[in-house]
């Protein structure tokens, strides 16, 4: 009953003064509100930043070729041509922690169709394993080659909904014949959308087709042996206009026989087809350095590298990329975070000064509750519960203000906003923190006032 009594004594002394109430709640709403907006703002960016590593695919490792040298001069990475569908092959087959894998061999060009061109942002030549390492959803028509279009390099594609506008413009293009470097392909799908990745780039502006068909009838490229290097390589005087010379006689030896040291000692063929990179998943993120380290394990055994050989590839993860983002976005919201809660510190002073001034009028009053048996402790309660309500009170006004203002930004600006239930309970627990932390000092003043001496204060 005493705590009762003391509790609407409180609401009764707030209730006389409701625009220094109100001006004294000020405070609060603006921190908590500004609080929870940052949170919210910040929540949505991380996760927009999360959205967009996993289009990209979260768990994927690339695999690059090396780095080649000529006469003291880097080339750049994936100048060396060292990887090959076999190795991918392997991969999957001997690397546990990866669950899927797809060669690429890329390509850029113009893409014709009728009397419209269009130069998509990325041709790859692939597998169909590359839909599910790039987590792409269903397809938006037809259907996606098999493996038995890669076998027989037959010359079918699929397309990205940003190239079927630029040249189809509205019609469907399946089973259309387009032309890639004078290439004709039939259309036999439609990926379905997938939008801009965190870059920005657009992906769905993109050509798929089987991998050998852009390798040997788009590209045109297949690395040969040393020795068809030297040849074609040799000089321009020797080649005559003759078609007895044009093609070399049957007794004519361009490719020597190997001796039985030179097969022991380079046991690799002679003749493979590169491919540009691989793209492997692994099974989940815990499961990213094992794959790595798997896969590198694998390909110096299956390029034949000495213990002393550097890589001639370069496995690479997403895991850096995004840490990077996410540290630089949480770095901003604590940022953010920080100038809030200054509001609140500002809030929290703002309430004592006010609960000082307020113990000052009403110092007879004390005096008067203490001199007809009001106990100190109860003027102390009395004291605490009105800083606690203002504070409350604030608390739950911000929450308003802070949610109102996410949704505002998120409507406006188009950023992306995430509710944070954490946010709006610490909002309250920090309001409820702010009253007793602040208000406990002019709580504590009045009750160790003297009776007689507050009766007698003018």
């Amino acid at each position: 009953m005493r705590t009762w009594r003391t509790t609407r004594t409180a609401m009764r002394a707030l209730r006389r003064n409701p625009m220094r109430a109100a001006l004294t709640t000020l405070g609060i709403v603006i921190g908590v509100g500004a609080v929870i907006a940052m949170m919210e703002i910040g929540a949505g960016s991380s996760s927009q930043i999360q959205k967009g590593i996993s289009s990209m695919g979260a768990n994927v490792l690339l695999i690059m070729p090396g780095t080649a040298a000529t006469a003291g001069v880097t080339l750049g990475t994936g100048s060396l041509t060292t990887l090959t569908p076999q190795d991918c092959e392997a991969i999957l087959r001997e690397c546990p922690a990866v669950c899927t894998a797809a060669p690429v061999v890329r390509a850029r060009t113009q893409v014709v169709y009728g009397n419209r061109n269009w130069e998509p942002h990325s041709i790859y030549g692939t597998t169909p394993a590359f839909l599910q390492v790039r987590q792409w959803g269903r397809m938006a028509e037809g259907a996606m080659f098999d493996d038995r279009d890669i076998l027989n390099r037959n010359r079918v594609c699929v397309l990205g909904r940003t190239v079927v506008r630029g040249l189809f413009q509205g019609e469907s293009p399946i089973g259309k014949g387009i032309r890639v470097k004078n290439v004709t392909f039939r259309v036999v799908g439609v990926l379905g959308s997938k939008g801009a990745n965190m870059m920005g780039m657009d992906q769905d502006d993109i050509l798929l087709a089987p991998w050998s068909t852009i390798k040997y009838r788009v590209t045109g490229s297949m690395l040969e042996s040393a020795n068809q290097s030297i040849s074609s390589s040799s000089d321009s005087s020797s080649t005559v206009n003759t078609l007895s010379n044009l093609y070399p006689s049957a007794q004519a030896s361009l490719y020597p026989q190997r001796s039985e040291v030179q097969t022991a000692n380079y046991p690799m063929p002679v003749r493979f087809t590169n491919v540009d990179q691989i793209l492997a998943v692994a099974r989940d993120a815990e499961s990213i350095q094992p794959a790595i380290g798997q896969i590198i394990e694998l390909l110096r055994r299956h390029h034949h590298l000495r213990a002393d050989d550097e890589d001639d590839f370069d496995v690479r993860d997403m895991t850096e990329i995004g840490n990077m983002l996410t540290s630089t976005t949480s770095l901003m919201t604590n940022l953010l975070l920080c100038v809030a809660t200054i509001s609140l510190v500002v809030g929290g002073v703002g309430i004592m000064n006010i609960m000082l001034v307020s113990v000052t009028e009403r110092t007879r009053e004390i005096g008067l509750r203490m001199a007809v048996g009001a106990q100190p402790r109860d003027i102390l309660r009395q004291f605490l519960v009105e800083a606690i309500v203002l504070c409350l009170i604030g608390g739950g006004l911000g929450i308003m203000l802070g949610r109102s203002a996410s949704m505002l930004v998120r409507t406006l600006l188009s950023w992306p906003t995430e509710l944070s239930v954490g946010a709006i309970i610490a909002a309250v627990a920090v309001s409820a923190g702010v009253g007793i932390l602040f208000g406990y000092y002019p709580a504590w003043k009045a009750s160790r006032l003297d009776p007689i001496e507050a009766l007698r204060y003018e």
